[in-house]
């Protein structure tokens, strides 16, 4: 990923369109840790598979093996979704792991599941995307879907991703309900990037906006990485936060648990990614925004074999080249309250602010803010017509005013919102 690709991509995606290990097949791993520049991945060709069965092949950044975070949530959603279509991952799922976002190291990855007979590859982070297109194109009887890009083509090539701003909005309610009742005003955000791709700058404004929504007076500082997963330095920078300005809450946009794990061990809370994280910081995670992967991946797969051989209807089976989806399709959520740790009625608001989003009737950049009322365990949602403004003080939307725009949301934004400072 290169910082200075940012601004052109974002264009682009306006135009078009963001893991349980164990019981798999699996190819030599990469020898690079992920992110890593210039790596040299050992994906030696194997034999080919049996050609007679419907293969699943999947590239992943991270290992299979993962507990927690985004691989590990990829890796799990793919394997539901077979199970639940009758597939048996053990023998039907064919995987690449820790592969870097090194074009040379991805062309062989896929070099390798496309030998072994694989009918569909799934390739799961954003520097996979032109090794993607381009072998999309050498490999037309092989469906490709890239997660969280924006190139497609209308025959064998899509790309998937979803309204994950949702989740954060909800994550954020429950990290400014913490913060007011710990009196510390502060929160933090271990952020992989920030106004550079419009994934991350979205989720940090949902975020900071939902805890706002339960905290006004909450600020939220971001700490950001330049990288998607390098668990030294989420570690290093949610550290950062505690030590600097005092946050009392830690959120994140970063591959692995670490900065859960520096929440417990500084005696603060906070919200993971991607997958629950509790399991890991039992005594300071009060939620996650997460991703229900097997809802994409189980309709990928039957469209997949709804082709009947010819890969070339793949986009059409799909109903288009980009699947996006959010609350309302249960693609996207937040984990269950850790009542243990969470303020009083954290979940009583998420569920509240939850069915609202479902309903269609409110959405988060729109010029509506929301506070809450809680009495006897009953949520009343307050909507205050009020202008979304950026942290300079330009108005986004005037008060009242309808969202910003899903090629906005999800492909251009590039400003934090008022109370969003970058440290």
């Amino acid at each position: 990923m290169k910082k200075i690709l940012a601004l052109a991509l974002a264009a682009a995606m306006s135009l078009s369109l963001v893991a349980c290990g164990g019981g798999n097949t699996s190819t030599p791993a990469a020898s690079s840790k992920p992110g890593a520049s210039g790596s040299g991945a050992d994906v030696s060709t194997p034999p080919p598979a049996d050609s007679g069965e419907f293969k699943v092949g999947a590239i992943y950044i991270n290992s299979q093996n993962d507990t927690a975070g985004y691989t590990f949530q990829h890796h799990n959603g793919i394997t539901t979704a077979m199970k639940d279509l009758g597939m048996d991952p053990a023998t039907d799922l064919l995987i690449v792991d820790t592969v870097a976002e090194n074009y040379d190291d991805v062309c062989k990855a896929i070099d390798t599941l496309a030998n072994q007979g694989a009918n569909i590859i799934f390739g799961i982070s954003f520097g996979y995307i032109d090794a993607m297109n381009d072998k999309a194109a050498e490999y037309p009887d092989i469906c490709f879907s890239h997660g969280t890009g924006y190139m497609a083509n209308d025959t064998n090539f899509n790309n998937y991703f979803g309204r994950i701003y949702q989740a954060r909005y909800l994550a954020g309610i429950a990290a400014g309900l913490k913060s007011a009742e710990l009196g510390n005003n502060s929160i933090g955000y271990v952020a992989a990037y920030n106004t550079e791709y419009a994934e991350t700058c979205s989720g940090i404004n949902a975020f900071a906006l939902g805890a706002q929504s339960a905290n006004p007076d909450a600020t939220v500082y971001v700490k950001k990485i330049n990288t998607w997963g390098d668990e030294n330095l989420e570690r290093q920078a949610a550290q950062a936060l505690v030590d600097t300005y005092n946050c009392g809450v830690i959120s994140q946009h970063c591959d692995s648990a670490q900065p859960q794990l520096v929440a417990q061990e500084n005696n603060v809370f906070g919200c993971g990614y991607n997958s629950d994280m509790t399991e890991q910081a039992p005594n300071a995670h009060l939620t996650a925004a997460i991703w229900h992967w097997n809802v994409y991946y189980q309709t990928a797969i039957q469209a997949a074999m709804d082709c009947a051989g010819d890969a070339s209807k793949f986009v059409e089976k799909m109903g288009g080249n980009a699947y996006y989806a959010g609350l309302a399709e249960g693609f996207v959520d937040a984990s269950p309250v850790n009542e243990a740790v969470a303020a009083p009625d954290t979940a009583a608001v998420m569920d509240a602010v939850r069915r609202l989003i479902k309903s269609g009737d409110w959405d988060v950049f729109t010029g509506v803010k929301l506070s809450y009322t809680v009495v006897d365990g009953k949520v009343e949602i307050i909507k205050t017509d009020a202008d979304l403004a950026d942290n300079q003080g330009n108005v986004i939307v005037a008060a009242g005013g309808p969202s910003v725009d899903d090629g906005v949301i999800k492909g251009s934004m590039n400003y934090n919102v008022a109370g969003v400072q970058e440290g």
